[in-house]
């Protein structure tokens, strides 16, 4: 116990690092744009989340959850164990709309399970003070363990009446994303109780292949973005009840070259807003308010992992087309995409280990 306490002290001492800024300009559509540099030294980041205080939060997939504010990160003590294999960590993280009333950050992980890991999304109440996440109880678990250590799907959204949206990818099992009796290849809604824990889920919608991104629209509907095959990266506007196809139908081909399933459309099952072919790999999702670029109002950003750019789509449900590659080439696999309560785009690079910020550049 000495030994322990020891080494805890220890760790504790290490756990500030400074936080280094550095701008470059870049060109958009709507002019220049500065791209600042706000964190780096990040071990694989997946997601971003912002406090009403200026100060923000990031999950790296190995398991850390870092709290950065007035200069400096550290790493918060008492998040939930993850299994750190394959796609799955600690993955999403949002920060509650009532985060300043209830301090809640909702989270979502790969959770070691007898058989495998399950996606597991957690509530918890902040300390920023101690640097602590204190409370911390699940409020929904994928129902049976997956071996496979890919497909978590994992991204979480509050809704606006306060239940919340979790993705979750068919975990390379295919078939279960057309099977009702799982929760492989599904959105699903959870409705909390009235203590706030656990209440009640539904599956929201099927057919989806590995939904790592999600986002409300400005009427707050909800969009995702999933990852294809060989293409067939799709943008789905997702409603209540509705089949998004897969593995019936695809726009993409097996690895091996040929169809995916009965081909590209069947009755019952929905057509998505946009694809991509070739496959992009998205990830991050975000629709913006328009609050810094009014232009942007209601387009659609979505990282791309494969090719290193932001894709900006515009349209409405009717649907969408990609307006823009922003950065192509320039930070490499960009996992999250976020808009700040003050207008700005953030993102992640993933292999970087970079958080990065953007503002309209001075005179542009």
């Amino acid at each position: 116990m000495r030994f322990w306490y020891a080494a805890a002290a220890i760790c504790v001492g290490l756990v500030f690092t400074a936080v280094t800024a550095g701008a470059e300009r870049r060109d958009s559509s709507t002019g220049p744009v500065e791209v600042t540099r706000m964190v780096g030294g990040l071990d694989t980041p997946w997601a971003i989340g912002f406090l009403p205080d200026g100060a923000y939060v990031i999950t790296e997939r190995g398991g850390r959850l870092l709290l950065v504010q007035d200069g400096r990160s550290r790493a918060v003590i008492g998040v939930p164990r993850v299994q750190a294999e394959g796609q799955g960590g600690l993955l999403d993280v949002v920060v509650a709309r009532e985060y300043e009333r209830s301090r809640e950050i909702f989270l979502t992980f790969s959770e070691p399970r007898r058989g495998g890991a399950v996606t597991t999304m957690a509530v918890g109440r902040l300390d920023t003070e101690a640097g602590r996440l204190t409370e911390v109880r699940p409020l929904f678990r994928q129902a049976g363990a997956v071996e496979k250590a890919h497909h978590f799907g994992s991204r979480v959204v509050e809704a606006p009446d306060g239940s919340l949206f979790v993705t979750i990818g068919d975990r390379g099992e295919r078939d279960a994303a057309q099977d009702p009796g799982n929760h492989q290849g599904k959105v699903v809604q959870v409705v909390r109780g009235e203590d706030g824990g656990p209440g009640t889920v539904r599956i929201w919608s099927s057919g989806h292949r590995n939904p790592q991104g999600a986002a409300l629209g400005i009427d707050g509907t909800l969009w995702t973005v999933e990852h294809g095959a060989q293409g067939g990266d799709e943008v789905n506007h997702t409603k209540a009840g509705r089949n998004y196809g897969w593995p019936v139908i695809s726009y993409g081909l097996e690895y091996s070259g040929g169809r995916i399933g009965s081909g590209t459309a069947r009755e019952g099952m929905e057509q998505p807003q946009f694809y991509w072919d070739p496959s992009i790999a998205p990830s991050g999702m975000m629709i913006y308010s328009g609050k810094l670029w009014p232009e942007w109002r209601g387009d659609v950003f979505v990282g791309s992992l494969k090719f290193d750019f932001i894709s900006r789509l515009s349209g409405d449900t009717n649907g969408l087309k990609e307006s823009e590659r922003l950065f192509e080439g320039v930070y490499e696999r960009i996992r999250d995409v976020r808009e700040a309560p003050d207008g700005s785009i953030w993102f992640l690079a993933e292999n970087e280990g970079e958080a990065w910020r953007i503002t309209p550049a001075n005179g542009g």
